[in-house]
C-alpha cells in the first residue's frame, strides 16, 4: 500500500543543474537514430524520473514529427523549454548535439589523417545489434500504451507496411495518420478517449512533474509580441552567423546557405534530405567524393546524436579538401566547417520549438487536435518497428539479405548480441548505457579474436 501511495505522489521538480546534467548525458548515449533517442528520453523522463507525463510527452513528440528537422533534437528542446523556459530549451538542444559534434570532429580527423581504425569499427559494430534491440523495445513500450483499440492497431500496421513494403514517403504517412485520426475519432470515438497513459493497463497512474492536468506555465502561453520577438531574434542570429561564414571564405558561405536550405526541407528524417546534400556537396561543389559520403553516413549511424549530424562530417571533409583556411591549416578548416554545418542545420529547429511551442501547449487537451495526433502516435509504432527491421536487415546480413537464401551471409554473432540485448531489456529492464557499453566491449573482443 505504501508503495502505491508513493507512486501517486509527484516527484520533485528538477533543478537547472539536474536538467543540464541529464541533457549532457543524453547527448553522449543517444545512439540508434531518432527512434533510439526518443526511446531513451521516454525511458528516462516518463518512466524513470517522471518529469513529464506520457500524454504530454507524446503530444510534444507528435508536433516535432510534423516539423522539418531532427525530431529527437526538437523534442529535447521542447521538453527543456517546457521545464525551464527559453534558456532551458536552448541548453537542452545544445547539450544534446554537442557530444555528437565532438565525436564526429574527432572521427572525421582520424578518417582524413589515418583512414579507418579497426578498433573503432569493431566497437561500433558491437553497438549496432544492441541498437536494434533498443529500437524494438521502444516500439513495444510506446505500443502497449498507445494501441488501445483495433483501429489504432490498424493505423500502426498500415504505417509499417507503407514504409517497409511500399516505400511511401514519411511525410505522407504522417499526414495519412493524422487524417485517419480525424475520421476514426468520429466513427469510433471510444478509441480516442483518454486512457491511462502513465503505465501498463490496470496500473495506478504515476504522477509527473508536468502531468496531464498541470496548467501551462506562464512562459509557455502564446503571445503575438513574444512570437514576433523570437522570429526577429532568430533572423538576426542567422544573419550574423552567415556574415561570419562569408568573412571566413566563400566555401563556408556556400556551406551556410546549403545547410540552411537542407534544414528547411528535412521532412521525413535525415534519409529524406541526404540525396539533396549528396547532389549539392558531392556533385555540384565537389567537397567530397561519393565513397567518402558513404563512410560519413556510416559514422553518423553509429555515433551518438541525430543521423543528420552527418552534415558535420560533410563540413569537416569539405573544408579540409578545399583548404578553406589556407595551406597547412587543414584540421582547423575542418573543425570550422563542421561547426558551421552543424550551426546552420540545427538553428531552425530551435526557432520552430520556441516560436511554435506555446501554440502546441494550448492544444494538449483539445480533442480536435488530440485525435489527429493520436493517429500519428499510432503510426509512430509502425514506423519504429519498420526502423528496427531496416536496421536488423543491415546488421544481421551485412553483405545483403537474399529472401531466397535467408541464412546465407547471416551474422550469427550479431544475432547473438541482439538476442542478449533484447533479453536484458524486456526481461531485466537493463539500462541503455550498460547495454551500449557492453555491445562496444563485445565488438572490441571480436576484433581482438
Amino acid at each position: 500500500m505504501s508503495e502505491e501511495v508513493a507512486t501517486q505522489q509527484p516527484p520533485r521538480a528538477p533543478t537547472r543543474a539536474e536538467a543540464f546534467a541529464f541533457w549532457w548525458k543524453l547527448g553522449w548515449i543517444s545512439f540508434g537514430g531518432p527512434a533510439g533517442q526518443i526511446a531513451i528520453m521516454h525511458r528516462e523522463l516518463v518512466d524513470g524520473r517522471r518529469w513529464i507525463s506520457e500524454r504530454r510527452f507524446l503530444h510534444a513528440l507528435n508536433y516535432c514529427m510534423l516539423l522539418p528537422g531532427p525530431e529527437a533534437t526538437q523534442l529535447a528542446v521542447y521538453l527543456g523549454w517546457l521545464m525551464h523556459r527559453t534558456w532551458g530549451g536552448v541548453v537542452a538542444g545544445v547539450l544534446f548535439v554537442l557530444p555528437s559534434l565532438f565525436v564526429l570532429i574527432a572521427l572525421s580527423w582520424i578518417y582524413m589523417r589515418f583512414g579507418t581504425v579497426p578498433a573503432i569499427a569493431g566497437a561500433l559494430g558491437g553497438v549496432k545489434p544492441v541498437i536494434v534491440a533498443i529500437v524494438l523495445h521502444a516500439a513495444w513500450r510506446i505500443g502497449r500504451r498507445t494501441l488501445r483499440h483495433a483501429s489504432l492497431w490498424a493505423i500502426a500496421i498500415v504505417a509499417f507496411l507503407a514504409l517497409q513494403v511500399f516505400g511511401v514517403p514519411f511525410p505522407a504517412i504522417v499526414l495519412g495518420a493524422a487524417l485517419a485520426g480525424v475520421v476514426l475519432a468520429r466513427i469510433v470515438p471510444q478509441a480516442f478517449a483518454s486512457a491511462n497513459a502513465h503505465g501498463a493497463p490496470g496500473a495506478a497512474p504515476a504522477s509527473a512533474v508536468i502531468d496531464d492536468d498541470t496548467p501551462t506555465p506562464p512562459h509557455a502561453r502564446h503571445s503575438h509580441g513574444r512570437l514576433a520577438a523570437i522570429v526577429a531574434a532568430f533572423a538576426a542570429i542567422w544573419a550574423a552567423g552567415f556574415a561570419v561564414a562569408l568573412a571566413l571564405g566563400t566555401t563556408y558561405a556556400a556551406m551556410a546557405w546549403l545547410f540552411t536550405k537542407a534544414a528547411l526541407v528535412t521532412f521525413g528524417g535525415a534519409y529524406a534530405v541526404l540525396p539533396y546534400i549528396v547532389q549539392q556537396a558531392v556533385e555540384q561543389h565537389g567537397w567530397l567524393t561519393a565513397p567518402q559520403m558513404i563512410d560519413g553516413l556510416a559514422l553518423g549511424e553509429t555515433t551518438p546524436g541525430p543521423l543528420i549530424m552527418v552534415v558535420a562530417f560533410v563540413g569537416f571533409v569539405g573544408a579540409w579538401t578545399q583548404a578553406a583556411l589556407g595551406a597547412g591549416a587543414d584540421a582547423a578548416a575542418g573543425i570550422v566547417g563542421a561547426c558551421i554545418a552543424t550551426f546552420f542545420t540545427f538553428l531552425p529547429s530551435f526557432l520552430f520549438i520556441l516560436a511554435g511551442g506555446p501554440l502546441v501547449e494550448a492544444t494538449h487537451g483539445d480533442a480536435r487536435v488530440t485525435a489527429p495526433l493520436t493517429g500519428i502516435t499510432a503510426a509512430v509504432v509502425g514506423v519504429v518497428v519498420s526502423l528496427a527491421v531496416f536496421f536488423g536487415a543491415h546488421v544481421f546480413w551485412p553483405a545483403g539479405f537474399a529472401p531466397a537464401r535467408p541464412f546465407d551471409g547471416l551474422d550469427l554473432w550479431a544475432v547473438a548480441i541482439f538476442a542478449a540485448g533484447a533479453v536484458a531489456l524486456f526481461a531485466f529492464r537493463a539500462g541503455v548505457i550498460p547495454l551500449v557499453l557492453a555491445g562496444a566491449l563485445a565488438g572490441l573482443v571480436r576484433v581482438a579474436l
